[in-house]
């Protein structure tokens, strides 16, 4: 009960986060309504900002260190907001109101370790992929869990919202959902599930120095992760995917990959 109230606490402190973002919007330049361009002709939300949706935490994609957010999206967003001359704003928001789309009224992208996939892609635009990431299954060492079959049955946490919620759902499992992968991990060490199903990045990093926990199951589903992007801003698009594209060819996405996930990089 305590987790769920924390999620409930937490999904509004986000929801009030996209409104005041959106206040923000209605009140840039005087009042209008109408997107601020960037030196690069690119249509922003608030003048001078590149204003991110993303959801914290999600460990090591975004999240908070020393009074700052940090991590491997957080790298990438910083490089297109450098590519569009601007200063980067980011915006905590629900996933449920990334993945629909809802963000993106606030923000002038979301970037938050987002699979592509087609029902998305009704409701917004994406950049190339920048990231496989297929899911997996960790379990705690005593619960006897070796695959999703045997998975039935025991306590199954998931991410709301996600591939991961999905996927169990299609393989007769009712897992608990939670409102963001910080509490699914800490339900996972705390000891009040016995097994996580998501993201081989998440959950991998998270259990990886820890002997309690295995990964015991690998689902090649194809994931790909994307930058959202409000339908129709293809110039947005091109731009960011011009970002990622310089990124790739000098390096720069390696390296980030290096640092953050180390030898759980894919």
């Amino acid at each position: 009960m305590q987790l769920k109230s924390l999620a409930q606490a937490k999904f509004a402190a986000k929801a009030a986060a996209i409104l005041a973002a959106g206040a923000l919007t209605l009140t840039a330049c005087g009042g209008s309504t109408t997107p601020a361009a960037s030196e690069g002709g690119i249509q922003l939300i608030n003048a001078g900002k590149l204003t991110v949706c993303s959801d914290v935490p999600y460990e090591p994609f975004e999240f908070q260190k020393d009074g700052k957010i940090v991590g491997f999206d957080i790298d990438i967003a910083n490089e297109v907001a450098k590519d569009l001359n601007a200063e980067l704003s980011i915006v905590d928001s629900s996933f449920e109101a990334i993945e629909t789309g809802t963000a993106l009224t606030g923000c002038d992208v979301s970037i938050s370790s987002i699979s592509i996939t087609d029902v998305r892609k009704s409701v917004m635009d994406f950049s190339n992929p920048y990231m496989d990431d297929d899911l997996t299954l960790v379990a705690t060492t005593a619960s006897g869990i070796t695959d999703i079959n045997s998975a039935k049955g025991k306590k199954v946490g998931v991410q709301q919202a996600t591939t991961g919620a999905k996927y169990t759902a299609e393989n007769g499992i009712d897992a608990q959902q939670f409102e963001d992968s910080g509490l699914l991990v800490q339900a996972l060490q705390a000891g009040t599930i016995d097994a996580a199903l998501g993201n081989q990045s998440i959950l991998a990093y998270a259990i990886k120095d820890d002997p309690k926990f295995e990964r015991v199951d690998d689902y090649a589903t194809g994931e790909k992760l994307g930058i959202s992007i409000k339908k129709g801003n293809t110039a947005m698009a091109e731009k960011v995917t011009g970002t990622l594209k310089r990124l790739t060819d000098d390096g720069s996405l390696k390296k980030f990959e290096t640092t953050w996930f180390g030898e759980t990089a894919k």
